[in-house]
């Protein structure tokens, strides 16, 4: 069960509240974000809601069964939207994309990426300053000196910049040079980050783990949550299976699943979801089809010269192409 509380509620009404929450047998935990003061409560005692939901100081009340109780769509039946700021939003009904290089190389490299973005009016970059890899002697990213120059190149071009955080010392030192924080597939499950990013004023696109199931990725939002920011987005990215015949398995049928479950805004990592560059296009149109609210895909001037996931990055050319492609579909769905 979720009580939504009044904006207005004094100390002695939410005590009032939780005794009476604790007499039916329920254990509550209150959590306070930007947007609202909620208790979450945790019983099986059948109990009549509607004497909840007139206690003073109580604005709503939802019965919510899953465990993943503040992220379910049965008790925010409309959608989050995610404010960035400067017109920019990424929420259900307005298609977004993000794109950029899986790493940041170069001021030269960074330039040219947010060039190729203007031209074609995309308002979001992304691109990974510490990149965790499978070998420790692969590029490992330029760290927060490189994010300072990203976001320099950025703002002075009206782009806002996603990156992948990877600790929670690194938090606090990347807040005031990113838009949005990445939870990448490693760290998905990452309990310390998560509670830490729930306590961040930023948002964050938290990527399905390598194995992790739709229920796994929805609890791991919903640490972020119960933490205090509700400002997230989901993001399917495949997952690993016994086929080889290319990177991971992009689970298109997590999308609608998402879209069902959750309020929460469900990105497609097309690029990482197949890992293979002439398939990204169709992959990132499919999930495009079955509802995803935007995409997020690599894109580099030169793949074949790329410090890391070369075989999976899109040219220049080959973006725009997708991105007329993907404004097309994206309309088409939207009068279905």
């Amino acid at each position: 069960m979720i009580i939504q509380l009044q904006t207005t509620i004094t100390a002695d009404e939410k005590q009032r509240i939780i005794d009476h929450i604790n007499k039916i047998g329920y254990k509550s935990n209150e959590v306070k974000t930007s947007q609202g003061n909620y208790l979450v409560c945790i019983g099986k005692n059948d109990f009549d809601i509607r004497l909840v939901g007139s206690l003073k100081g109580v604005k709503d009340v939802h019965r919510v069964s899953e465990s993943f109780k503040l992220v379910s769509r049965k008790w925010k039946v409309n959608p989050t939207e995610i404010n960035l700021g400067d017109g920019i939003k990424i929420k259900e009904g307005e298609f977004s994309i993000m794109a950029g290089p899986c790493s940041i190389e170069s001021e030269e490299q960074v330039e040219k990426v947010v060039a190729h973005l203007v031209k074609n009016n995309i308002k979001i970059m992304r691109g990974g300053v510490f990149k965790p890899r499978s070998s420790p002697y692969a590029f490992r990213g330029l760290g927060i000196e490189g994010l300072k120059m990203f976001n320099r190149i950025c703002r002075k071009n009206g782009i806002k910049v996603i990156t992948e955080v990877m600790q929670v010392s690194q938090i606090a030192e990347m807040h005031d040079y990113i838009d949005i924080f990445q939870v990448g597939a490693r760290n998905s499950q990452n309990y310390n980050l998560l509670d830490e990013l729930g306590k961040a004023d930023k948002p964050v696109l938290i990527k399905r783990g390598m194995s992790g199931t739709i229920d796994e990725l929805l609890h791991s939002a919903e640490y972020i949550f119960s933490n205090g920011n509700e400002k997230l987005m989901l993001c399917e990215r495949g997952i690993r299976t016994y086929e080889n015949a290319y990177r991971n398995t992009f689970d298109l049928n997590a999308i609608p699943v998402l879209k069902e479950k959750t309020h929460l805004p469900v990105i497609a990592d097309p690029s990482h979801g197949i890992g293979v560059r002439d398939y990204v296009m169709p992959m990132a149109l499919a999930a495009v089809m079955a509802g995803a609210d935007g995409v997020i895909y690599e894109v580099h001037e030169k793949p074949e010269e790329a410090l890391s996931d070369g075989q999976q990055t899109l040219n220049f050319d080959e973006s725009e192409t997708l991105i007329k492609r993907l404004r097309e579909t994206a309309e088409l769905v939207a009068h279905f």
